[in-house]
């Protein structure tokens, strides 16, 4: 049986958590709301269309067209935005323009995954304005990261679809040639991700880590823009979930305030897991030194709490960002010796 039709079935539905105190061999009982599982867009093939437009910042034609050659040698067809090459201000187009070029991508049946072609500030300006319906009927893929956290939550909350977090258009090279490792693989989960590929990824051990193993559905995303959505209709929900946060060019004062406002908002209490990936932190200013490092940070807010905890997964505003599939079921694994993370099929 495939995925889709697995995760999309009525029946009941083995829960497996150790953190939770389940284990495989417990009795078979219904999910909860809360952990019904998402629908799986069909996992594209060669010829299908991909989508790119640019719901946030600007970005050119010439920009994206080391995606569009990727795309092509994938096999994939590409059609690309109105919005590529349009700029108002450090939008990529006015609010109207973006907004209408994402809702007919949505609605393009022909399309079948939309990537976001960078991202920047601007999907909450056009979120409200979306009808979803045409997409709640034929789902696709939605692929990005950072201000595209803002789609990932709001689909997530409101559709149980899944999405893909990723890199965009703004990060494939011109010249694969002088790509590292990290890049290349990066790059590669995309594909892998759309494809329906096996999701696997390991990572180093750090001393910081809380050791354990759970299973659950995957979340998360950008902190600041999850921060910026609570108590909004598109507000994450992180109960019964393994939650992924990632950051960049934040003082860790705010990523203290950040973590204070999950754990005051409940968004700690019932996690499966939680995942640190990158941060990259601004100095403080000299004087004002926080006095907190990023780890004490996360591991004085989730002290009461027996989850497992990861530390520099490679996901975020960095060369190392492996695609992720949001709200798949996913097994994190974190003992001494190594973390793994692996998607469920």
């Amino acid at each position: 049986m495939n995925r889709k039709k697995f995760l999309s079935s009525s029946l009941t539905l083995l829960v497996a958590s150790s953190v939770s105190g389940k284990s495989a061999n417990d009795t078979i009982t219904m999910l909860s709301d809360e952990e019904k599982f998402c629908i799986t867009p069909d996992f594209l093939k060669a010829g299908d269309t991909i989508g790119i437009t640019s719901p946030a910042g600007f970005i050119s034609i010439e920009d994206i067209q080391p995606a569009i050659n990727k795309l092509n040698e994938w096999g994939f067809q590409v059609k690309i935005g109105n919005t590529i090459g349009k700029k108002d201000f450090t939008f990529g187009g006015t609010d109207e323009e973006r907004k209408n070029d994402f809702q007919e991508m949505l609605d393009n049946k022909n399309i079948k995954a939309i990537l976001c072609a960078r991202g920047g500030y601007g999907v909450v300006r056009i979120i409200d304005k979306l009808d979803f319906k045409k997409f709640k009927a034929f789902p696709k893929w939605i692929i990005g990261f950072s201000d595209v956290t803002i789609l990932h939550s709001h689909i997530n909350r409101n559709f149980k679809i899944a999405t893909i977090h990723s890199k965009m258009c703004n990060s494939f090279l011109k010249d694969w040639t002088i790509a590292d490792a990290d890049q290349l693989k990066s790059i590669q989960t995309i594909y892998d991700c759309l494809s329906g590929k096996e999701m696997h990824y390991d990572v180093s051990p750090n001393s910081n880590n809380r050791l354990g193993k759970s299973t659950g559905e995957l979340i998360g995303g950008n902190l600041r823009v999850i921060e910026n959505l609570c108590s909004s209709s598109s507000e994450i929900d992180t109960k019964h979930k393994i939650l992924f946060l990632e950051d960049t060019e934040e003082y860790l004062y705010n990523i203290d305030r950040m973590f204070w406002n999950l754990k005051r908002a409940s968004k700690l209490d019932h996690l499966k897991g939680l995942i640190i990936a990158g941060f990259k932190i601004k100095l403080d200013n000299p004087g004002e030194e926080f006095g907190l490092s990023l780890e004490q940070i996360v591991l004085e807010k989730v002290k009461e709490f027996n989850f497992p905890v990861c530390f520099n997964f490679p996901v975020g505003h960095q060369k190392h960002n492996e695609a992720l599939i949001c709200g798949l079921q996913y097994e994190l694994n974190v003992d001494a010796e190594k973390v793994n993370l692996t998607l469920i099929k």
